[in-house]
């Protein structure tokens, strides 16, 4: 047996992985544990529930990788500091006692974490090798290019190369502070929403505006080549000296300084995410073709923070050469843990990787689990109410009931997702042909902001009936959004006399919940393999609606981590008005708890989530 752990940690999203002879045994983010928003310490918590997981102790490990280079990263940040000096001096000052107390030292942090028990050799590998092995070895192709892009590694910002059976080779890159990730997050700061966390709400906000800006961009702040390459005018950037991602050079170009966080969101912030949105997918769509051009292979895998770009992705996949596409669901940092752990066993120890019909993944199910008896025996200590059901098609049969009655359902089954995204395991439900559903669950459960769509998860083989992609299309890690197809679609819906978030009142759909303003959907298709109990319950909501889909939304409240463990999710649902929670076959009702009261933003501050 050979046990190898890999490890994302200090710069962001701190991970851990466990391989066991090749096999994906466990991994999770130290996020879910501490409840702290993208953690990055070292992941203390991760590390012992993969080890518990495998029935192992430190000792026990035969290798551990680190997913980063951090003499690289640290030679990139002097340089950076030389070549901006005076101005980042304040930056450089905050940043070198964590490096020379901690970063620059990772070996001995490493051994402290497992506790003093491993002494075997520790293997670092490149940031964007990390990020490549983690989108090629567990992609079910035998041979596929790759392309690797995020904010910045070691040196660089995005890579490609091809995976051949059981080896990566990266052959080209692109190097800081040129980089698609960055120029991304810098309008994520510029439009008020939080760098490494809010990217992801400067996407779903574009639909809402109109690309005025694109041309500026293209004009002023990048000089794109056909290959998807680009340099950056850096005048607009301060990035490199630390303090701000912007200038007042970019204050000027764009009609005045930043929005204030929290702040009303106005048009120009619409147009500004719709501008940057445009320009990100047409860089994404030159990379992906030039990779097509030079590799010749009809597959691609995608990894980085850009990855998560899901309407970018859903662009690739429709108008790019290739094939067809598979994206690593942890694409981010703690995908990082994954990917040194492949590369390790499949590319240092030459081990094969024998062909696969689906992915290696493993539907991204790979956190802890917890039996009916364990929940039932935390239930009872908090006087909880709750129905017991050991037969899962009862089960499955009542909570579509609940949620054909347009109930909301904390779904808290099976093992958690790992990666950003709540697959079917720990998930808040609702039904998606109810036209106030969007509101309720952003306003009244998830308290955030109203323009936030929700995702559908739609059953495999009924996609193609409500979104355009091909029939048996995959995309089981909510990583693609399409258009809603035409058959579905509202034909007298008209907003033409609404601006901004105004539209949000206009139906679209047969299933306006999941209906974006643009008519788009961030798709996840549920199959019996993978999803299990939560393809059950699709079923089931099938037979007593016509209708194959749920709303899928991430069981956490605004600024939390997803839940891990059941006080998390009890508590969760006690301090929102979810409506039902389904922890394993035990169901509880909101109406039925002693104490349970309409939940206020007062009222959830009461409740700690720790």
């Amino acid at each position: 047996m050979t046990a190898i752990l890999g490890i994302s940690a200090f710069y962001h999203d701190s991970a851990a992985a466990l391989l066991v002879d090749g096999r994906i045994v466990a991994a999770a983010q130290e996020e879910r544990f501490t409840r702290t928003k993208h953690d990055a310490t070292f992941p203390t918590h991760a590390v012992a529930y993969c080890l518990a997981e495998a029935g192992l102790d430190a000792g026990d490990l035969d290798y551990v990788g680190f997913y980063d280079k951090p003499f690289l990263k640290f030679e990139r940040l002097l340089e950076t500091y030389l070549a901006y000096a005076p101005r980042g001096y304040r930056s450089f000052i905050h940043a070198m006692p964590q490096w020379l107390k901690q970063k620059l030292h990772l070996p001995r942090e490493i051994r402290q974490g497992l506790g003093g028990a491993y002494h075997k050799a520790i293997t670092f590998t490149e940031h964007h090798e990390s990020h490549a092995a983690s989108a090629f070895f567990p992609a079910p192709f035998e041979d596929a290019a790759f392309l690797t892009l995020d904010g910045v590694g070691e040196w660089a910002t995005a890579s490609y190369g091809v995976g051949h059976g059981n080896r990566i080779e990266l052959t080209h890159e692109l190097r800081f502070p040129h980089s698609l990730g960055l120029l991304y997050s810098a309008f994520t700061y510029y439009t008020g929403f939080k760098v490494n966390s809010g990217e992801y709400k400067l996407m779903g906000l574009a639909p809402y505006g109109e690309p005025t800006y694109a041309d500026l961009i293209r004009d002023h702040l990048i000089d794109l080549k056909p290959d998807g390459s680009f340099r950056m005018d850096m005048a607009y950037f301060r990035y490199c000296e630390g303090l701000h991602m912007t200038s007042p050079a970019f204050d000027a170009l764009f009609g005045g300084p930043r929005r204030d966080p929290e702040s009303p969101i106005t048009t120009r912030e619409m147009n500004l995410a719709a501008s940057i949105q445009v320009v990100t997918e047409e860089i994404m769509l030159a990379a992906a073709r030039h990779v097509h051009r030079e590799t010749g292979q009809r597959n691609l895998c995608l990894a980085g923070g850009v990855a998560l770009n899901c309407v970018g992705n859903g662009r690739l996949l429709r108008e790019s050469p290739f094939d067809d596409i598979w994206i690593q669901p942890a694409a981010g940092d703690a995908g990082g843990a994954l990917g040194v752990g492949l590369f390790i066993w499949h590319q240092l120890l030459d081990q094969p990787r024998p062909p696969a019909a689906q992915d290696r993944q493993q539907g991204s199910l790979l956190g802890p689990r917890f039996t009916d008896d364990e929940l039932s025996t935390f239930l009872d200590a908090q006087g909880a109410v709750y129905h017991r059901f050991d037969d899962e098609l009862a089960l499955c049969e009542r909570v579509a009931e609940l949620l054909a009655g347009e109930q909301v359902v904390g779904w808290f089954q099976g093992r958690m997702e790992f990666g950003p995204r709540a697959l079917g395991s720990r998930s808040i439900l609702g039904d998606p042909r109810s036209r106030d559903m969007q509101s309720v669950m952003n306003r009244k459960i998830k308290f955030r902001e109203s323009f936030r769509p929700f995702a559908p998860s739609v059953l495999h083989d009924r996609v193609s009936e409500y979104f355009d992609m091909a029939k048996g299309q995959d995309s089981p890690y909510m990583l693609l959004v399409a258009p809603v197809h035409d058959s579905v679609r509202v034909s007298d819906a008209d907003d033409s006399g609404l601006e901004g978030l105004a539209k949000l009142q206009v139906p679209r759909s047969t299933v306006p919940a999941i209906t974006h303003v643009d008519y788009s959907a961030r798709v996840q298709t549920v199959d019996a393999g993978r999803h299990g109990r939560y393809h059950s319950l699709l079923r089931a909501f099938e037979r007593r609606t016509g209708c194959p889909m749920l709303i899928n939304t991430s069981f956490n409240v605004r600024g939390e981590p997803i839940v891990c463990q059941p006080d998390q999710a009890y508590r969760c649902f006690m301090a929102t008005n979810m409506d039902v929670l389904v922890m394993e076959g035990l169901v509880l009702l909101k109406q039925e708890q002693p104490n349970a009261a309409p939940a206020t933003e007062e009222y959830l501050a009461q409740f700690s989530l720790d």
